[in-house]
């Protein structure tokens, strides 16, 4: 029999029969390891585990603790919800059911059917029994007619069946169940534990409100049932931190549905926590050289064509404001870039007048879809932290090393600590999402890899994950519950000084093209601070807190001398405010708890004779009584603790 030779992720290479399969490697490496594995790919194409190897090539084995094996696990656990579903509600219709970041869905036409919470707990047993049969998952080659002729009764099936190409075909097979699938699975059922599903919702067929309305049913699945008990306490835990719960108990932001949806509306608190944030990086930015810049809310169509924004982003873009000028068009912007490109295009620059950084806190508009809108996070009118750094080509490197010191600036003081970078690349294979030429995006690419590098960052590339004018650095941040947020991002672009006819001369008196970096360090302020609502549980840090300390008086007769350590506090720069009301002190302290007040001063007799106060922490500690003046400096040390120094 004929050998062939696996690569292995560290590089050996080893020799096996032609037709063994990625589980036969995993084997011959160890039992106990091929207990563990559960999915693998081959030459960058995800496989079965019981597919034959027949050429030379790289293999990877992938577990449960890997990325792709928990997307192998949770599709497959999609297909042992799909027969579930199939089994207690006959006569409907499946469509599509994919793994997602935390578990899988599959959307279907329930037709006369009604399914809700109430169903949960019978569709999770029917998918326990399902699974502990142990059936294999198996692949399979099937004809464009034999396809079509199982679908003939699911026009959705039906209609994905057309798009693909004839001898392209797969099916899945375990059990008495089969679905149209292009393949990634568990060896078998049996791998699957423990199951919850976890909610439903409406879905538009393909995502076009045009079409018809699936339910999709969510859920996930583990190969222990210790960790869905660990999972759905941390489910709980988010619930806790949900930053529209928050957001309403600390009295940050509303919402109204005659303002509209999607439109979130800053209250005092929340203005004044955000106001903080921006002057917290203007400082920054002024420091390392940038100018403000303001930029009106609407601009003309013909703007947004020449960037480019409006054919990749004009569906997704309020309806055109047309004026009493006839062929006159407006549109929201989209994005500040444009805009920043005529503030630049103003007046001709030298060489030595570059880099030139400007930077605006200018709000942008998208119509998502209701479906979509999510408190602070998914929204139609948002705010950025927006830059546009202009420079030749010899200062890119500088100016994008800089921004990600910015960057990692921003994160430190607001304590993201864990995160991983994450260079996003053009998709070589679909052309037509991007602009520009290839020589342009390709000096942009290894422009990013290469300052990723040298920084010493830990990043991943992610191929087709970039923005339609360039290639991007993102940085993937991890909160306190694990989970995972694209926060900051900064782009190196070639193209769009090239479609704005950018020009800087040079020192050989000729005109030149500059390149342009866009970097938002927060990203969107609404979707920042709804992460850092959830990442500290409302808990800022002590600079960023709208009120840093109450005052608590035990009775009116201490009043004065409340206003008089007010005033103490306030001269130290400290944001506080006096409770005064004729509430017991224990309801004073629970409603300061409860607004996440780090710092509670308490004012009765003794602390007024000897003109000192009581201090208590958020969360019960005492600190005893001290003077204004060592509190304002354990106040003074703790921020510096904090706040970083850029």
């Amino acid at each position: 029999m004929s050998m062939i030779n696996i690569t292995l992720p560290d590089g050996s290479v080893k020799s096996f029969d032609k037709g063994t399969t990625a589980m036969g490697v995993a084997k011959s490496i160890s039992e106990g390891f091929a207990r563990n594995v559960i999915s693998a790919s081959f030459n960058g194409t995800t496989i079965e585990t019981s597919t034959e190897l027949s050429t030379d090539g790289s293999l990877v084995l992938y577990t449960w603790r890997n990325d792709e094996g928990k997307k192998a696990f949770w599709h497959s656990s999609a297909h042992v919800l799909a027969q579930t579903l199939e089994t207690l509600y006959p006569g409907c219709k499946l469509t599509i059911g994919p793994a997602i970041d935390n578990g899988f869905y599959y959307d279907v036409d329930f037709g006369e059917h009604v399914v809700s919470d109430k169903d949960f707990k019978t569709i999770e047993n029917k998918m326990v029994e399902i699974a502990r049969e142990k059936h294999d998952f198996s692949l399979r080659a099937v004809s464009k007619a034999d396809a079509l002729s199982l679908y003939k009764d699911n026009e959705y099936k039906t209609e994905l069946i057309e798009n693909l190409e004839d001898g392209s075909i797969t099916f899945c097979d375990h059990s008495i169940f089969t679905d149209l699938c292009r393949g990634g699975h568990i060896p078998n059922t049996g791998i699957i534990k423990a199951v919850k599903i976890l909610s439903v919702a409406g879905a538009y067929w393909r995502g076009d409100e045009n079409k018809p309305q699936l339910t999709r049913v969510y859920g996930i699945s583990f190969p222990k049932q210790k960790e869905l008990t660990e999972y759905l306490e941390l489910l709980e835990e988010a619930k806790r931190r949900d930053h529209r719960k928050l957001g309403k108990e600390l009295e940050l932001f509303t919402f109204s549905q005659k303002v509209g949806s999607g439109l979130p509306l800053w209250l005092p608190k929340g203005a004044a926590l955000r106001e903080r944030l921006e002057n917290f990086l203007k400082a920054a930015q002024k420091k390392a050289g940038y100018e403000m810049v303001i930029t009106p809310h609407i601009g003309q169509k013909e703007l947004y064509v020449t960037s480019g924004h409006y054919e990749k982003y004009g569906e997704d873009s309020f309806q055109s404001i047309k004026t009493p000028k006839g062929g006159e068009e407006f549109l929201l912007k989209p994005m500040n870039c444009p805009h920043h490109c005529e503030i630049y295009n103003n007046k001709q620059w030298s060489y030595k007048d570059l880099p030139k950084r400007y930077a605006e806190f200018g709000t942008v508009y998208r119509y998502e879809q209701s479906g979509e809108l999510h408190g602070l996070t998914r929204v139609r009118g948002f705010t950025q932290d927006d830059a546009h750094l202009f420079c030749t080509p010899d200062q890119l490197d500088k100016e994008f090393k800089d921004v990600i010191d910015l960057v990692l600036y921003v994160f430190g003081s607001l304590g993201f600590e864990n995160f991983t970078a994450q260079v996003s690349l053009r998709d070589p294979e679909k052309p037509e999402k991007y602009i520009g030429s290839l020589e342009n995006w390709e000096k942009a690419e290894q422009a990013i890899i290469n300052a990723a590098k040298d920084k010493n960052l830990d990043f991943v590339i992610e191929t087709g994950e970039a923005a339609f004018y360039g290639p991007k650095l993102d940085f993937m941040v991890k909160d306190a519950l694990g989970r995972q947020w694209q926060l900051g991002t900064i782009q190196v672009d070639y193209n769009l000084p090239e479609r704005f006819d950018l020009t800087y001369k040079g020192s050989d008196n000729e005109l030149h093209r500059p390149v342009m970096i866009h970097r938002a360090p927060f990203g969107s302020m609404e979707r920042f601070i709804a992460i850092l609502l959830e990442h500290t549980g409302g808990n800022f840090p002590l600079w960023l807190m709208p009120n840093q300390v109450s005052i608590l008086t035990l009775s009116e007769k201490y009043e004065k001398y409340a206003e008089k350590v007010l005033t103490l506090l306030e001269n130290h720069e400290i944001r506080a405010l006096v409770d005064n009301r004729s509430e017991t002190m224990g309801k004073k302290i629970r409603e300061a708890e409860m607004s996440k007040t780090p710092y509670m001063i308490i004012i009765g007799e003794q602390e007024q004779n000897e003109e000192k106060i009581s201090v208590r922490k958020h969360g019960g500690e005492d600190l005893g009584m001290i003077s204004v003046d060592i509190f304002a400096e354990l106040i003074k040390t703790e921020v510096a603790k904090t706040i970083k120094q850029f």
